[in-house]
């Protein structure tokens, strides 16, 4: 895939974070796609002992959700744990195992925030924006703002305001569960976004896509941390 160069990565903490508040007015909060024909989940885990994250992209059939390319990076940790910074420490990584795909995704679903961040700026907005595709923030947890109740029902949802304005949603993925939090990541709308999580799930509480990204870094991570064990 074809990568934008924008900025540079070893930045200091709070230039970093300066150049989220530019970049966020880049963010596309329109678009598509309608229909799309492959969707990526985006995944990273990080093992604490070492530092080293690990990081999958999987590519799958937006209409079987059937798994058509799997990529994976792993590599040291080039930037401190900040609140708020986290693409500057997990993006080259990601961006690494996006290089690799063979076909190109029409969307993308990350384990991670979009827009619903302090700066306007998570990681799916970074790494949306950088690969200029439409992008999706599906986080487990919220980070910013509040929402109201919402039904118990699938497909049940509730604005996330912060600061005054709608930043995204928190979505009922299957009837009785906790929500996920959907945010515009970029060139996207927040009703596609609600739209297709719920298309992406199936039966379970994260969307198929980047639920089975989580168990890809999972499992390399604890494939790291036997062979550190043994050896």
């Amino acid at each position: 895939m074809r990568i934008r160069t924008i900025h540079a990565w070893n930045l200091p903490p709070r230039q970093a974070a300066a150049l989220q508040r530019r970049l966020a007015a880049r963010v596309v909060r329109r678009g598509g796609p309608l229909r799309p024909r492959l969707v990526a989940g985006a995944d990273i885990a990080c093992d604490r002992e070492s530092d080293r994250l690990y990081a999958a992209v999987l590519l799958l059939d937006a209409k079987t959700l059937a798994v058509r390319e799997e990529m994976r990076a792993s590599g040291p940790s080039r930037f401190p744990y900040v609140p708020g910074l986290l693409s500057f420490r997990e993006a080259p990584l990601l961006l690494r195992a996006f290089r690799m795909l063979r076909e190109e995704p029409d969307l993308i679903l990350f384990d991670g925030q979009g827009i619903a961040h302090p700066r306007g700026f998570g990681l799916a907005s970074h790494v949306g924006l950088l690969l200029d595709r439409p992008s999706i923030g599906c986080a487990k947890s919220l980070l910013v703002g509040v929402h109201g109740a919402l039904g118990h029902r699938r497909g049940e949802h509730s604005d996330i305001r912060y600061e005054g304005r709608v930043v995204g949603s928190a979505v009922r993925t299957r009837d009785g569960v906790r929500p996920v939090y959907v945010s515009v990541g970029h060139r996207t709308s927040l009703p596609l976004a609600r739209r297709h999580v719920l298309a992406c799930c199936r039966g379970y509480r994260l969307p198929e896509p980047t639920r089975l990204a989580h168990i890809a870094v999972e499992k390399m991570k604890r494939e790291h941390a036997s062979h550190r064990a043994s050896g």
